[in-house]
């Protein structure tokens, strides 16, 4: 039955890559809206991803063996507009093939026949000042927001996090930029194993019972050719109705410098943190008591980018988010990372993940290449310690309060390759994480005993 659906799916997907392989030369990419001659007020896109990923050597709590999934995205998005009026939509479909109960499989993989945004719009010019604009929209929207680490929209996890509220951005004509946003963050469902397994339909939904605001200010140029960027988000979020969350009461003010690669020249970014208010230990209902929370995260990278062939780049960096070193006194010190992504500093996510910004110390390097205009790759490394020995290790759900199992969580190995098969239409991706399990694991408590982790995945991507 695997086999057979496994062979579905990459048939389906030949049959959408057939159409495009033929005019692989043509000087634009094909588009729906032109395919469809659709209107100038109307804008027509989407995109179609597959990927397949195998891991062997469990690291999380209560898994053992080898697993694999095969998961499919398909995203479909509509926009009209008229004048400073705009309003538009976008579908998503997220499901999964060949995960069975012993899959760690949760709605970061599956949320199957979703309209993940439905809006509308203002985009206004001179609004405030000659030559200023602004955009101001209202409804339920994805968010990107500075590094992303706090904010983002999900690009490699199969489902993408939604908000429903109110977004809006400005910008001067000197380049100066506000963005501010109050929203319900919108609650992926269904939630049982069961169903997520069937890839059962059952829409999201959003709540009071969890707010979220951000304001970010964006300044180029303030230290030479870096940006610098200053932002605070504020988060409270309690039990609702079927909605079992750790309450939480939190505020997270930072500060973010960074110029970017260029070549012949140094890049680098600096991002740091603090986070306070007021959390709980647990979902669990019965736990009511408040604590006090106090946490922060930083992340430092430094680079340098070759006038040479391939462009290669040589970057280090090293990101830290504090964790809970003594658990029990009152106050929780474990960073919350918000709605933020981390595939882009910490590895691939999917049925892997290992590895996220809470409760980490990690240093690491990576070499990026770019053998070609449409081919890009790079391997990259690092060293990965809990922040706090008596904390968990939150993406393992593993943890000793006494803290004997000390801290060093492993080596960790990364690749990927990427490639433009049809230059705006056809991209395809193989990449793969290799986890050398530190002292940690052959100690902590529940750690299963499969030996290091290895993961693979390959996936194609059609847009269109």
């Amino acid at each position: 039955m695997y086999f057979r659906k496994f062979l579905m799916s990459g048939l389906a997907l030949g049959a959408l890559i057939v159409p495009f392989t033929a005019p692989a030369c043509a000087a634009a990419p094909l588009r729906l809206a032109a395919s469809l001659n659709a209107p100038d007020w109307l804008t027509l896109g989407g995109s179609y991803r597959l990927r397949y990923e195998t891991l062997n050597g469990r690291f999380r709590a209560h898994y053992a063996g080898s697993d694999q999934i095969l998961v499919e995205r398909l995203l479909l998005a509509a926009r009209v507009q008229f004048g400073a009026f705009y309003a538009g939509g976008e579908l998503e479909d997220s499901r999964q093939q060949l995960a069975d109960s012993g899959t760690h499989l949760g709605t970061d993989s599956v949320d199957a026949f979703e309209p993940l945004q439905f809006y509308a719009g203002l985009q206004l010019h001179n609004a405030f000042a000659p030559g200023d604009s602004l955009d101001i929209k209202g409804g339920r929207m994805t968010i990107d927001d500075g590094s992303r680490r706090l904010v983002a929209r999900n690009r490699f996890r199969n489902t993408l996090n939604a908000f429903t509220g109110i977004d809006a951005n400005w910008q001067d004509a000197g380049g100066l930029s506000v963005h501010a946003f109050y929203v319900l963050p919108v609650n992926r469902r269904p939630t049982s194993k069961a169903a997520l397994l069937d890839n059962t339909v059952q829409l999201d939904s959003e709540s009071f019972h969890t707010q979220f605001w951000g304001v970010s200010v964006t300044e180029p140029d303030v230290l030479g050719r870096a940006s610098g960027e200053a932002y605070i988000f504020g988060l409270s979020s309690h039990d609702g109705p079927g909605l079992p969350v750790a309450d939480r009461d939190l505020y997270t003010p930072g500060l973010r410098l960074y110029a970017k690669p260029k070549a012949g020249t140094f890049d680098y970014q600096i991002e740091a943190a603090m986070q306070f208010g007021t959390s709980r230990a647990s979902k669990a209902a019965s736990d009511t008591r408040n604590l006090r929370h106090l946490a922060g995260f930083i992340h430092v990278d430094a680079g340098y980018t070759w006038q040479a062939p391939w462009s290669p780049r040589l970057e280090f960096d090293y990101d830290y988010a504090s964790g809970d070193e003594h658990p029990g006194d009152g106050t929780d010190n474990r960073f919350d990372t918000l709605y933020g992504a981390r595939r882009f500093d910490f590895g691939p996510t999917g049925i892997y993940g290992a590895v996220a910004r809470s409760n980490v110390d990690t240093p690491g390097l990576r070499l990026e290449v770019k053998p070609a205009h449409s081919v890009s790759a790079f391997v990259g490394y690092r060293a990965i310690w809990l922040a706090a020995s008596r904390d968990q290790w939150t993406t393992a759900g593993l943890q000793d309060k006494t803290g004997r199992s000390g801290n060093f969580v492993g080596h960790q190995f990364e690749a990927r390759l990427r490639a433009e098969l049809v230059p705006g239409n056809l991209d395809v991706e193989f990449g793969g994480a290799y986890l050398v399990h530190g002292s940690y694991q052959d100690l902590v408590p529940g750690a299963p005993k499969d030996g290091n982790t290895t993961y693979v995945y390959s996936q194609a991507v059609l847009s269109f």
